[in-house]
Order: C-alpha cells, then sequence, then structure tokens
C-alpha cells in the first residue's frame, strides 16, 4: 500500500490518505464494515463538496478555479476535515470539529502551505460567524500559510453551521533545507519591502542620472516623431 501512494502521488497534485485502522474512532460496536467506509466517504464528500460549492453556489464570498489551483496544485500530502454545530457559539464548534478530524492521525495542519476554508449556513448565518470561524482555523496554521476562504449559502443548514477546511502542502516544510534563524528574520524583513515587479529590482542601489531640462516645444512633448503628435496640435503649427 505504501509502494502504491508512493508511485500515485507522482501523478496528482494533492493526495489525501485515511489509514483504515482509525475507522474505530467513528464506528461502534453496531457498526457494520460496509458502513464503517461510507462514513469516512461521507466526511470526504462534504469536504470535497465544500471546496466546490465555493465556486458554484451563491455565497457572501464566492472563489473561483484559480483560488483552488492555487491551494492545491503539486502541494502533495493534504488533510480534509469537516465540522458542524448548532446553537451558542455555533461557527467557533463547527472550526474546531472541522481541524480535529479523528480520520486522520499523526497529522497537524501546523506546517500546511496552504489552507482552504469554507463556511457554509443558512440564512441566518451572519458575518461576525463566518470571521469567526475563519479567525479559529487560522490560529491552528503557520503565519506564513497562504489562506483562502469562502461562505455559501444552504437553506437546508437553516439554523446550523458547517466548516469543511483542506489543508495543503503538510510534508513540504518538512523536505526544505534548514536555514539559521538569523538569515531567516533576514530574509522576511527583506520580503516585507520586496516589490512586486521585477523592475524594482533593478532600481536598487543605483543611482538616478539627472539632467538638466530642455526647451522643447509643446508639439514636441508628445515625441520626435510627428506622428506622435496629436492632430490638433500638429495643426496649430
Amino acid at each position: 500500500a505504501e509502494l502504491g501512494l508512493e508511485e500515485l502521488q507522482k501523478y496528482v497534485d494533492t493526495l489525501i490518505v485515511i489509514p483504515n485502522q482509525n475507522l474505530f474512532r467513528i464506528a461502534n460496536e453496531k457498526t457494520t464494515f460496509s458502513d464503517a467506509f461510507k462514513l469516512a466517504d461521507n466526511v470526504l464528500h462534504i469536504g470535497i463538496r465544500g471546496v466546490t460549492d465555493l465556486m458554484v453556489m451563491p455565497g457572501l464570498i464566492n472563489l473561483d478555479f484559480a483560488d483552488i489551483e492555487t491551494v492545491m496544485s503539486e502541494m502533495g500530502k493534504a488533510m480534509i476535515g469537516t465540522g458542524e454545530a448548532e446553537g451558542e457559539d455555533r461557527a467557533i464548534s463547527a472550526a474546531e470539529a472541522a481541524i480535529s478530524n479523528p480520520l486522520l492521525d499523526n497529522v497537524s495542519m501546523k506546517g500546511a502551505q496552504g489552507i482552504l476554508i469554507n463556511i457554509t449556513g443558512g440564512g441566518d448565518m451572519t458575518l461576525f460567524e463566518v470571521d469567526a470561524a475563519a479567525n479559529r482555523v487560522r490560529e491552528e496554521v503557520d503565519e506564513n500559510a497562504y489562506i483562502i476562504f469562502g461562505a455559501t449559502f444552504d437553506q437546508a443548514m437553516e439554523g446550523r453551521v458547517r466548516v469543511s477546511v483542506l489543508a495543503t502542502g503538510i510534508d513540504s516544510r518538512d523536505n526544505k533545507s534548514e536555514t539559521s534563524p538569523i538569515s531567516q528574520s533576514e530574509d522576511s524583513e527583506k520580503e516585507k519591502f520586496k516589490w512586486p515587479y521585477s523592475q524594482s529590482e533593478n532600481m536598487q542601489d543605483k543611482t538616478l542620472e539627472t539632467k538638466p531640462a530642455e526647451q522643447v516645444s509643446e508639439g514636441a512633448k508628445w515625441g520626435s516623431n510627428i506622428y506622435d503628435i496629436p492632430a490638433y496640435l500638429r495643426r496649430k503649427k
């Protein structure tokens, strides 16, 4: 099985593994063999539906495929969790249930590179509840993780809130070479002030040459080529 997973990981962007022995955590003595696997399938179904609903269901905050691709593309191992709650503090309770998935052991989202959060509720779901659920998940992950979240409506969820969390790139930090704390802090400080355009790097540590202003006609300011001058200015000549 492990060899199969290693081979499969070469061909997929994101891989979620649920150990069979963890089914005992959600089953009881009366749970049949087939029903136990259905419970695991249901967790995956709700989690994946939470991702697709962000793109196709109307909501407070919707995402597009590019957002999903950013979190899932070439991210390696992942974990998924979902939680549902009602009553007081239902949003936070649902978020806590989502980040403590009993089907996944020895897997923590603290080192995840990407986090996708979907908060689903009925028409009574408030903006503050969405914010509270998202912030509860943020507390569990690295401050440098790329986090996107959305919120969708489902009239069947009236009175309840469901939180689905997909954490990707869980094992990617372990594969990176370690650097000293000093170099890490220096790099992070530089990154804070780094312009998004490559031209800015070429402009650093260069002295700008100043030239005296040249006396030019109003029309020449548009360019040396007469056809660069607007027609209404050319007619003034």
